[in-house]
């Protein structure tokens, strides 16, 4: 991990953004577009060395799948659904009808779900059952008829059945094998096994990542969320070993992860590299974890707590931990971040499963202007207005001024003709 030691904030360079492969995604997401299934088989053999006969996972293969699943990890699978549906539902409640009636006019607004959403879960590098609870069961709540999943087959042309299973507790109504920005293709536009959704939400890698953007003009989608983002602003109060073991352990998702340190502590920073280098060897994941932190981790070194925090907003990261003496004073005054977790015993790790907080966040700076996946991503405010006559005729003047002002007089003719 490289040190930066921030002498003037001002000046602070700002972080590079992600970088992607966007012209080998563009033809990914072209020939899924005009092949379709065909083209999906061909980048599932060519990316992961699978032969995929059935895209969609069958009733039966779903059944199978909870025989290979330890009453353990059904427990936990439910237990990291009830939580969250929990969050969920209390945010739904909120969600109440509003009338507004004004001079001869009267506004409803009302909150109603999607049609259709397409899940994405990642797979890869490793297993991500909790990705399919953080996606689908916001969707359930919020009432969406139709969910559909996409994720990647092993190797044997199979889906986990740990995320198979957890899918299928949570709701999900169609899964299909098939990931990468193939899967996103597939469910922007359609193919004759993928329907085409309105609306695609989920974590993801680079190539994931390139491709919800690069059909956002034909498909709305949640969130850049992908690769991973970890911040940590830590004192000379923190326990060295914690913000190691945090750090580490979201490095170890793949090695585009970005994790950052920011401290006013110069021997924090020392102890907490040393501790890195001596684990190192000895991890699991290591190879991942040592490229992630090599490639991507840093220290930043701030002279005062307020240089710290303007770092931090700065970064916007998905993920900002605050171990300090009063987290919640600096906590305070955080603006930008995916997620904030709050004091010692708020690790990142634990988001990532069972605190009832949604993982599915903004990465690559967009915490600058949204938080995490929740009921409110799979809702739309449908608005109704109705007037009168005499609400017309109340606005009339002001109207044919506006009109004119804007050199568009038939707008005015269409009010005027009823008056």
């Amino acid at each position: 991990m490289k040190v930066i030691f921030v002498n003037n904030v001002q000046a602070f360079a700002k972080p590079n953004y992600a970088s992607y492969d966007t012209k080998r995604v563009q033809s990914i997401v072209n020939q899924v577009r005009k092949q379709g299934d065909a083209a999906l088989r061909r980048f599932e053999k060519k990316f992961n060395g699978v032969n995929v006969k059935t895209l969609q996972v069958s009733k039966k293969e779903i059944q199978g799948a909870y025989k290979l699943v330890t009453k353990e990890q059904l427990d936990a699978i439910r237990l990291v659904k009830t939580r969250l549906e929990k969050t969920e539902s209390a945010i739904k409640k909120q969600l109440k009808n509003i009338t507004i009636k004004s001079e001869g006019t009267t506004i409803e607004k009302s909150f109603i779900p999607l049609e259709s959403v397409g899940c994405y879960v990642p797979g890869g590098l490793a297993r991500y059952p909790s990705s399919a609870v953080m996606s689908i069961t916001p969707a359930k709540i919020a009432g969406v008829k139709n969910i559909v999943v996409v994720t990647p087959p092993n190797k044997q042309g199979n889906i986990d059945p740990v995320v198979l299973v957890a899918a299928d507790i949570c709701g999900a109504d169609k899964i299909f094998k098939v990931g990468g920005a193939q899967a996103i293709a597939a469910l922007a536009f359609g193919t004759k096994s993928i329907p085409a959704v309105d609306k695609i939400v989920g974590p993801g890698g680079s190539f994931v990542t390139a491709a919800k953007s690069l059909i956002a003009n034909v498909t709305s989608i949640d969130m850049l969320a992908g690769p991973t983002e970890l911040t940590i602003i830590a004192d000379d109060s923190a326990n060295p070993k914690l913000v190691a073991l945090d750090l580490i352990s979201q490095s170890e998702h793949s090695t585009d992860t970005s994790c950052y340190l920011i401290t006013t502590s110069k021997t924090l920073a020392g102890r907490v590299i040393d501790i890195i280098k001596k684990r190192a060897p000895s991890l699991k994941r290591k190879e991942i974890v040592e490229s992630s932190l090599k490639k991507n981790g840093a220290v930043f070194v701030c002279k005062k707590v307020s240089d710290a925090i303007s770092v931090a907003n700065n970064l916007a990261p998905e993920h900002l931990q605050i171990i300090t003496k009063n987290p919640n004073q600096i906590a305070k005054q955080i603006k930008n971040a995916g997620l904030v977790l709050i004091g010692q015993d708020t690790p990142s790790a634990a988001s990532d499963y069972l605190l009832g907080t949604n993982h599915i966040l903004p990465t690559n700076r967009f915490g600058k202007s949204r938080g995490s996946l929740s009921v409110l991503d799979f809702v739309k405010i449908k608005t109704s207005v109705e007037s009168s006559k005499p609400a017309l005729k109340r606005i009339g003047r002001n109207l044919q001024v506006l009109t004119k002002s804007e050199n568009l007089p038939n707008h005015y003719e269409a009010v005027r003709s009823r008056l």
